[in-house]
């Protein structure tokens, strides 16, 4: 893939995806995705249930191979690279089912995100000789730095499990970001929350992308969510990309109304093509 140059008033890409396709037998999840990130951007990627974008979120972390097309990361080709390479590369991953290590405590879950960036060997570990100790020391003051800055430093010692659901999911967003990612996918963060903890959860957002200079990917449902955090929107359904543009321009296209509501709440609205 030819990555797009940068201009005086955008960002370099982040992200390229062209032709992405996703098969899963004579069933066609993902059919010629294309869609470009930009530095500092926090875009969402949206649509019903079934659309495929949780499918191109897996093509994009390793989890699935794809079918056909193009996967570039700061130009860098991501596709046949398995996941833990793409989480050296730099990119930062949530799911939309919590998937913390439950029996954990909260300090553990973060910290074995530092793990591949541990500074020992094999050998160190099974002696845990002096170098052991004191990476493995380093790697617990820099989890509990993570957690002080998302004011969970009073959880450390709690087994994931036991924590309240807002919270499982900020300990989830801070054990991605202690793999020190440059580019964030988060798949659904607001899945299962109430008004109160997605208030407080487009705020960490925000808060997430400005403190650590990422860029932004996000899947979501809650539109109050998308509509007022993401400056730009891609829409899917049925595998494809029906929709691109702001907030504004996505609540006013009739294809996006039509893929969520269906044409006879169109045609009830008076929308025209």
């Amino acid at each position: 893939m030819q990555t797009t140059p940068p201009t005086a008033n955008q960002p370099q890409p982040v992200l390229e995806i062209s032709g992405l396709t996703k098969q899963f037998g004579g069933l066609r999840a993902v059919g010629n995705f294309d869609l470009t990130v930009r530095q500092g951007a926090l875009d969402g990627l949206i649509g019903p249930n079934g659309a495929g974008k949780t499918t191109v979120f897996n093509m994009i972390s390793g989890l699935y191979a794809p079918t056909a097309g193009e996967i570039d990361f700061f130009g860098t080709p991501l596709v046949g690279s398995e996941p833990f390479e793409i989480t050296q590369m730099g990119i930062g991953r949530t799911f939309q089912n919590i998937r913390l290590f439950p029996n954990l405590t909260v300090l553990n879950n973060v910290r074995i995100a530092y793990h591949p960036h541990a500074g020992y060997g094999l050998f160190d570990g099974l002696l845990r000789n002096s170098r052991f100790e004191a990476k493995e020391q380093e790697m617990i003051e820099k989890a509990q730095d993570f957690l002080a800055i998302f004011g969970l430093e009073k959880y450390q010692n709690e087994i994931a499990k036991n924590l309240p659901y807002g919270e499982q999911r900020r300990v989830e967003i801070a054990r991605a970001l202690a793999s020190d990612p440059r580019l964030l996918l988060l798949d659904e963060p607001a899945a299962g929350m109430n008004p109160a903890e997605i208030g407080r959860l487009m705020e960490l957002i925000h808060f997430v992308r400005d403190r650590f200079n990422l860029t932004i990917l996000l899947i979501e449902h809650q539109m109050r969510l998308v509509m007022n955090i993401c400056e730009r929107i891609t829409v899917m359904d049925f595998g494809e990309v029906i929709a691109r543009g702001t907030a504004t321009e996505i609540q006013n296209d009739v294809r996006v109304i039509e893929a969520y509501l269906g044409r006879s709440a169109v045609a009830k609205a008076g929308v025209t093509h």
